[in-house]
């Protein structure tokens, strides 16, 4: 998508807050001084045998990138490829009814939506959130001197491959990756927002190491990223350094090798901070101080959240032995 936006005219109006620009998560239109709206749209393939299970991931895929800015959602739409011959309608419901679960935890509304025929089949949301103006967050903001704080561990692509090559994940294992996946961003938005945040974003199919280079591409500065420091799933690490590497992981590290002084970080290292993710946590740029207090907020609240880098001048990402903040 980035590639072809970039062959077309951008569009330009006063109220277009957010455009394709920075390829930032959502978009957002000024429609009063104190008030603008964040809409985005996802969907994704199953990662998870459970319809209900899936269809909550979905949604809180998709809801993430208005939290992403900042903002609040308030209503969506459900988008639905679906192969009924094969697998019927009654499992389409089930994963609709995850999809609603979500949305009564996050306090959007979900009011129909469009479907097609499709032989695999595809799930998720276009939705719209409120955000004010002088709030939002964007990709673009990041400060140097700033801490970056990532609010979920990283490992999804590698423990949905596993679950794909070799079947079913010790139980504790996989309900911590579930957890992860349908856990709402909302939270974390708040105290991006609390922290007084200037950029932010989430974290998914470019994982943290492409999410990132967009955000110090955009903003105009570098990052020093600490490995020790970036949170993990359970038997993720053991299983990236048995080769359960999705190939969008190893395609994204590929994209941001050449802005990456990758130090003395190991390969899985390098894996696991490329690691596509699924409904990943958000990744945010906030003075040191009160990065430290959102992180110890979210965890008290039963995150999984730590300050993993810190904003340099200059540009490109170096990967450094973590360090007091």
């Amino acid at each position: 998508m980035a590639q072809v936006l970039r062959r077309l005219h951008m569009p330009v109006h006063t109220d277009l807050l957010v455009g394709p620009d920075n390829g930032d998560d959502a978009a957002v239109w000024k429609v009063a001084p104190d008030r603008a709206l964040v809409l985005t749209l996802d969907f994704i393939t199953p990662v998870v045998d459970d319809p209900r299970v899936f269809g909550r991931i979905a949604a809180t895929n998709a809801v993430s990138d208005v939290y992403a800015m900042g903002g609040k959602p308030l209503l969506a739409l459900n988008i639905v490829a679906w192969n009924t011959e094969q697998l019927g309608v009654e499992v389409l419901s089930q994963v609709l009814e995850g999809a609603a679960e979500a949305a009564g935890a996050g306090g959007w509304v979900t009011v129909g939506g469009h479907s097609v025929e499709d032989p695999e089949p595809k799930f998720g949301l276009s939705a719209v959130g409120e955000v004010h103006p002088d709030r939002m967050l964007t990709n673009a903001g990041l400060q140097p001197g700033q801490a970056l704080v990532l609010t979920k561990p990283l490992g999804v692509g590698v423990l949905t491959t596993a679950i794909k090559k070799e079947g079913p994940l010790p139980d504790d294992v996989y309900s911590a990756l579930v957890r992860s996946m349908t856990r709402l961003n909302g939270e974390a938005a708040q105290a991006a927002v609390a922290a007084s945040a200037t950029g932010a974003t989430d974290v998914t199919g470019f994982g943290l190491l492409g999410h990132l280079r967009r955000m110090v591409e955009a903003s105009g500065v570098g990052a020093e990223v600490f490995p020790a420091a970036v949170p993990v799933l359970p038997m993720a690490r053991d299983q990236a350094a048995q080769g359960k590497v999705p190939a969008g992981s190893k395609r994204n590290l590929a994209w941001v090798s050449p802005v990456l002084d990758r130090a003395k970080a190991s390969q899985t290292d390098l894996f696991l901070l490329a690691d596509a993710q699924t409904s990943g946590g958000l990744l945010f740029g906030a003075e040191p101080t009160a990065a430290q207090s959102a992180v110890a907020d979210l965890n008290r609240a039963g995150h999984q959240a730590s300050v993993v880098g810190m904003v340099t001048q200059g540009g490109g990402i170096s990967l450094v032995d973590g360090r007091a903040v």
